[in-house]
């Protein structure tokens, strides 16, 4: 697996041994050996899976208190996943992180506690998978405005309006929600 480290201290984009032919492929998505001999020790405790067409957005969300981290992967389709980094002791405090993740590249992303995590889906029919190092807790569920101008995220919009949950809808700005120390 060959894990590149991304402008956020402790994300990375991961990309893992794929063995091919004419069958189709296999790949590994989680060894807790091999990630921990790669420097991520980490310790899941729920998978989450999402489908969703084309020009959903989803994000960007974050616990605070129990935040969780997140390794995030597409199996079929595509999306532009992003992370904003919400430590205020970290050096890219404020600053976000996007990829195209798809089951094409089969790219993965580690998104550490302590970031606010979102993705926009690029094809119809897109599954979306995480598993996650807390347990969902929505009391302390929040939401970062997906368009805040502060934040300044160049979401490959196209021209079109992403369809949002009501929760999104009424994301808070980055001077509104509660940041990690």
């Amino acid at each position: 697996m060959e894990i590149v480290p991304t402008p956020i201290p402790g994300a990375a984009v991961l990309h893992p041994r794929v063995f091919g032919d004419e069958r189709g492929f296999f790949m590994e998505t989680w060894n807790a050996q091999r990630f921990a001999e790669a420097g991520l020790a980490l310790d899941f405790v729920q998978d989450n899976h999402s489908r969703s067409n084309r020009g959903v957005l989803r994000g960007l969300h974050f616990q605070n208190p129990q935040p969780q981290g997140k390794l995030v992967r597409v199996a079929a389709g595509a999306v532009f996943d992003v992370i904003v980094d919400l430590r205020r002791s970290s050096p890219a405090f404020a600053e976000w992180f996007g990829v195209e993740l798809s089951a094409a590249n089969k790219a993965m992303l580690w998104a550490p506690p302590g970031v606010a995590h979102g993705f926009l889906t690029l094809e119809d029919g897109t599954d979306f998978l995480y598993k996650c190092t807390g347990l969902y807790a929505p009391e302390h569920e929040h939401a970062l405005a997906w368009n805040d101008p502060g934040v300044g995220i160049a979401w490959p919009l196209g021209g079109i309006e992403p369809q949002l949950s009501a929760k999104d809808r009424a994301g808070l700005t980055l001077a509104q929600v509660p940041t990690f120390p």
